[in-house]
């Protein structure tokens, strides 16, 4: 039997376990892309991830994440904002086929332009897209675009639609 009436509730679960799913698929993606190419990305600053984390510390503590665990509140601030797009889109797959477009690629794309093009930038985290090396935006692009395959197909197997 085919499911055709909306439940944001179950949209919303499956959506925040295939955003995990999807942020695991994205950070394994740019550990073999960073092995095969390591010299090619730039960067090697600190992650916009970790100075998320800083910036959420400072605002609850007063102080920065403590050097030992940085990398750790980095990765937290990445796979909660993961869970986080995953609810969202959760939510919006089940009313609609337009944000599913492309098997959740064009979701990836707008998640890379509004979070690294955009959100990054206007929060402080990093510089603007026009002083990122093409082959790092590229990178960036590339990470999200798996993001959002991996987002729509592990989305699309816990809804069964």
């Amino acid at each position: 039997m085919h499911r055709t009436t909306a439940d944001p509730v179950r949209g919303a679960l499956a959506g925040v376990l295939a955003g995990l799913v999807a942020s695991l698929a994205m950070t394994g993606f740019q550990a073999g892309v960073a092995e095969m190419f390591p010299d090619a990305l730039g960067g090697g600053g600190e992650p916009a991830t970790e100075k998320a984390a800083d910036k959420v510390s400072r605002a609850a503590t007063g102080e920065d994440v403590p050097d030992d665990v940085k990398p750790a509140a980095g990765e937290a601030v990445h796979y909660g904002f993961g869970a986080a797009l995953g609810a969202a889109y959760g939510i919006a797959a089940e009313y609609g086929d337009a944000v599913r477009t492309g098997g959740g690629t064009l979701f990836g794309a707008a998640t890379a332009l509004i979070a690294d093009d955009i959100m990054v930038p206007a929060l402080g985290l990093g510089g603007p897209p026009t002083e990122t090396p093409p082959a790092t935006h590229a990178y960036a692009i590339a990470s999200h675009l798996v993001f959002g395959l991996v987002l729509e197909a592990t989305r699309r197997l816990l809804r069964g639609r």
